[in-house]
């Protein structure tokens, strides 16, 4: 759930989203490389990233940078549900591109979950609130960013260790997002009280949540991994509504418990013969 704490930490601070996302990366980064030299993993670290780890890595700084900007611009959980529709498109593009097998009940879920971000939107699409119109765009494009990091990463070389690929992930992300920070009128400077919640981000979703996450999936079975990792969306929009004051309708909450629960039953659908190879960065 530490990847949930991201947009918590977005909406106290109010740093524009290149910041947010450059520090979660950079500091991330940072706390990773001091891992892997107390527990000497770095031995991976003198050889340069391929060419799929850098695409990997700009793929999650696009990722986290809109997502961060959809929060900004409508509800935390419109954001989040958008962005967990990214394993189901995924799936639909690996069996295009990859000539991946998508079996029936696995066709099904994709529908019912379509059918669930129907029933967050209350079957219809409100173009009157800018904002809203702007939020979703910028999670349309954060959902495009992941189902390719997730797409991208299943093509990564077999013996990368998990723990040095996050490293230049992270590290290459910041590395991409550093010009648009410093583009910004502000650049990446912040108040002494935002300071701890900078460190915070990168620290608990950039360091530990990822590292928890690498470690899960290599111990864990891919679906009950899946399921797990649903519990990130549920925690946003408990978040969003018991911090931030954003409450749900019946209809609402009906079609996220649809959406979450297509994804869990996906993960255990698709997991039984295959290896998770994604997360949330």
């Amino acid at each position: 759930m530490g990847m949930a704490t991201i947009g918590v930490i977005s909406r106290i601070t109010g740093l524009n989203a290149e910041s947010i996302t450059f520090y979660r990366l950079g500091l991330g980064a940072l706390f990773l490389l001091g891992y892997l030299l107390l527990t000497k993993r770095h031995a991976g670290l003198t050889t340069l990233p391929g060419r799929q780890v850098v695409i990997s890595g700009s793929l999650l700084a696009a990722f986290i940078l809109f997502y961060v900007q959809a929060m900004n611009y409508t509800q935390m959980a419109n954001a989040i549900l958008m962005v967990y529709l990214a394993p189901i498109v995924a799936a639909i593009a690996a069996h295009a591109l990859f000539n991946e097998r998508l079996a029936a009940a696995q066709v099904s879920l994709i529908g019912l979950a379509l059918f669930g971000f129907a029933m967050m939107q209350e079957f219809r699409l409100n173009l009157d609130d800018q904002k809203d119109v702007i939020g979703m765009g910028f999670g349309l494009a954060a959902m495009l960013a992941y189902s390719g990091f997730i797409l991208t990463n299943r093509r990564l070389p077999s013996h990368l260790d998990d723990r040095t690929c996050a490293f230049w992930q992270l590290a290459v992300g910041a590395l991409v997002i550093l010009p648009f920070a410093l583009w910004q009128p502000a650049g990446l400077t912040a108040s002494a009280w935002q300071v701890p919640w900078l460190l915070a981000a990168g620290l608990v979703p950039g360091f530990l949540a990822l590292l928890c996450a690498v470690m899960a999936i290599n111990r864990l079975p891919t679906a009950l991994y899946g399921t797990l990792a649903y519990c990130e969306p549920v925690a946003v929009v408990i978040f969003g509504w018991s911090l931030f004051g954003e409450a749900l309708s019946p209809l609402q909450l009906s079609g996220c418990g649809l959406v979450i629960a297509c994804g869990v039953a996906q993960a255990w659908v698709g997991g039984r013969g295959a290896t998770s190879s994604a997360t949330t960065g």
